[in-house]
């Protein structure tokens, strides 16, 4: 049977490496870090590698540019992870493709070279196969710790483990570790919680969870959607009028298996997103041109009443327009019930996600915060990525 071999189930040592990583960092509007927690993730194989006397080569990308775009630039990233590695020499390689290859031959153990965003090449998303043997010829061995891309098809996620000695990195170790505990062994009663904008794109999750859950807790403007199915509707907020469908046949999937969908009974509304003016209404009080922005106390309570009875816990996507502090209160009362919570296993997930709790106390009383969101529910979804098929031998 093919399965993946992990870095600390092998000796890997004086090698060229090309370390595939998620550093697809949130960035402020003047293109500095916001948070950095994805790198810090990254921590245990970089410093494994390392102690191994490895040359490593990192391989990443930021945002979705259109072409080589300065603001997607990587030097941002090359600075931070020099402050976290002072004893090694941290390089910033414009085009790997033209610059002088006597940076890649005289690389010492002392030096990380980082490689310009990925996706500034065209190639990688293309799959390209000239491209990625120009990539794999910087190296002997890939590694991929990027569990946060593995759901995509690209180049330096799943072309070039065919051209390399291959195996998985330790924090993608870990996350196929705790994200399978859900999709194998789960304890009852069991809890999803799911937010953020579209139906759509979790469509096919949503089925997969009326089979598995017990509840599904549904907020963020991806209620708008249900509200419609439900006859409610709302001039301004968001309502995917073409998902309408699929969110009435999910209410009847989740009836058919015993498995309750949980909408918010009353929501916070304004009438701009930069409002400091909240009012409480109920889902069929709702002022037309009025913006759902969070959930209400009502059904914070609903929600904490049912998330502190579980025994297995996933949450992905905000409950609110969490940019707006006055909106993030919803989406603050599922972090603290989570954690207060400390006999369920919990897997939170998703870019949003991440940015509402990263700097919260209570943390650790969480048992994992995933480093990807749709990498995350695929996984849950399908039960294996084609990055993680990509280095099964």
């Amino acid at each position: 049977m093919k399965k993946i071999t992990y870095i600390d189930e092998v000796s890997i040592t004086s090698q060229t490496v090309l370390l595939r990583v998620d550093y697809n960092i949130s960035l402020t509007k003047n293109s500095q870090i916001a948070d950095d927690a994805r790198i810090q993730q990254t921590f245990p194989t970089i410093d494994l590698l390392l102690k191994n006397k490895n040359k490593l080569i990192i391989i990443t990308y930021l945002g979705r540019p259109n072409s080589r775009d300065p603001k997607f630039s990587l030097k941002n990233v090359a600075k931070r992870l020099q402050e976290y590695y002072p004893k090694y020499r941290v390089t910033l390689i414009d085009d790997f493709l033209t610059t002088d290859k006597s940076i890649f031959t005289k690389q010492t153990e002392k030096e990380i070279l980082m490689l310009e965003n990925i996706r500034f090449y065209p190639q990688e998303k293309n799959n390209n196969t000239e491209f990625l043997k120009k990539v794999s010829e910087l190296g002997t061995v890939f590694i991929n710790d990027a569990f946060g891309q593995c759901h995509r098809v690209e180049g330096t996620i799943v072309g070039i483990a065919h051209l390399l000695p291959s195996y998985g990195g330790l924090l993608l170790k870990k996350e196929v570790k705790m994200i399978s505990k859900i999709i194998e062994s789960p304890k009852k009663p069991i809890v999803a919680i799911l937010g953020g904008a579209k139906v759509s794109t979790k469509i096919n999750l949503l089925i997969k969870l009326t089979k598995i859950a017990d509840y599904v807790l549904i907020g963020g403007k991806m209620a708008n959607t249900f509200f419609c199915a439900q006859g409610y509707t709302n001039n301004q907020s968001s309502c995917q009028y073409d998902e309408v469908e699929n969110a009435r046949r999910l209410i009847y999937l989740a009836q058919n298996k015993n498995t309750k969908i949980v909408l918010p009974k009353d929501v916070a509304i304004a009438y701009s997103l930069d409002s400091e003016i909240t009012q409480i209404k109920k889902i069929n009080e709702i002022p037309n041109k009025a913006l759902i922005l969070d959930i209400g106390p009502e059904t914070q309570a609903e929600f904490g009443t049912i998330i502190a009875n579980a025994n297995t816990i996933v949450w992905n996507g905000p409950m609110g327009y969490i940019e707006n502090p006055h909106f993030r209160i919803g989406t603050d009362f599922i972090y603290y019930t989570i954690t207060d919570n400390q006999h369920a296993h919990s897997v939170v997930g998703g870019g949003d996600t991440l940015s509402a709790i990263s700097k919260k106390e209570y943390l650790d009383k969480i048992t994992h915060i995933s480093s990807g969101g749709g990498a995350m529910l695929e996984f849950i979804e399908k039960g294996t990525l084609p990055g993680i098929e990509a280095l099964k031998k």
